[in-house]
């Protein structure tokens, strides 16, 4: 892959697009601001994956030499201005959409590079900070479509599945942390504490989201997929206060990633728009 798209985390970045096209199909506009705002996620977002990989070029050459900057196939002089492009290009156009848009756009984008310079290995102060930041593509979306407070509902579910995926991979990431004198969840509590923590997250997650359908936000068929992300996450939690290895760890967050798609998918196929179209 083109190191200048793998440093994007192109997968990540998309998964923050898929909070806007959530929306979107919720409220069923389909129009070309919705549209824009994606990309305007899309580009902050690789931003702030870009300028994460500047600050973490160290701790990456323990934990993942493969990435473009500690495999020397992007300087960190490249880096850093491929970065300030797309947060510039970003906030220009949210700014171009509405000037609240534009603000939250300028906001995270700060709150990004504080994150990835400062904030990253404070003891769960980053893990709240990147998962707060995952919550507001879902709100930044709601702008865009005036469906604010369903948006706020499904930003909070989004905080609670990336906290536990937060606590996972500082579990897995320890290693090249510590020799970083990172401060994590793990490193400070140890990972007996961290995967109960991150279980909890799990827990409260699958427990408390079917709330949505019985307060009348989705169809029946947002509960039907929902049951299999909550079998993942509560499988997950198990597994992880069971065994907290460095293997066990890496599957467990990547097996909390797919449940969070499932539930994104339980979002769509549960919309009242799609719900409309199936009754036509």
């Amino acid at each position: 892959m083109n190191p200048y798209i793998e440093i994007l985390r192109p997968g990540n970045a998309i998964m923050a697009v898929i909070a806007i096209l959530l929306m979107v199909i919720i409220s069923g506009k389909f129009t070309f601001e919705a549209l824009i705002v994606a990309v305007v996620v899309f580009l902050v977002t690789g931003a702030g994956n870009i300028i994460n990989d500047y600050f973490d070029h160290k701790i990456d050459a323990v934990n993942k030499p493969e990435r473009p900057i500690p495999s020397g196939r992007i300087s960190l002089k490249k880096a850093l201005i491929y970065s300030t492009a797309l947060f510039a290009m970003g906030i220009l156009i949210a700014f171009i959409i509405n000037i609240l848009l534009g603000i939250i756009a300028f906001l995270s984008s700060l709150l990004m590079i504080y994150y990835a310079r400062d904030l990253k290995t404070k003891c769960l102060i980053g893990n709240i900070t990147i998962s707060f930041l995952t919550g507001l593509c879902f709100v930044f979306g709601g702008i865009a479509v005036n469906q604010i407070t369903v948006s706020v509902y499904l930003g909070f579910y989004a905080f609670l599945m990336t906290m536990a995926r937060e606590i996972v991979k500082d579990m897995e990431d320890m290693v090249g942390d510590e020799k970083e004198g990172a401060s994590t969840l793990p490193i400070v509590y140890g990972k007996r504490k961290s995967s109960i923590i991150a279980s909890v997250f799990m827990i409260i997650a699958s427990v408390s989201s079917p709330i949505l359908y019985f307060m009348g936000i989705f169809s029946i068929s947002y509960l039907i997929i929902l049951i299999i992300a909550i079998i993942i996450f509560l499988s997950g939690a198990i597994s992880i206060l069971k065994d907290q290895s460095h293997e066990n760890t890496r599957k467990i967050s990547k097996r909390i990633k797919i449940g969070m798609v499932i539930t994104f998918l339980a979002f769509a196929a549960g919309s009242p728009f799609l719900a409309s179209l199936f009754q036509l």
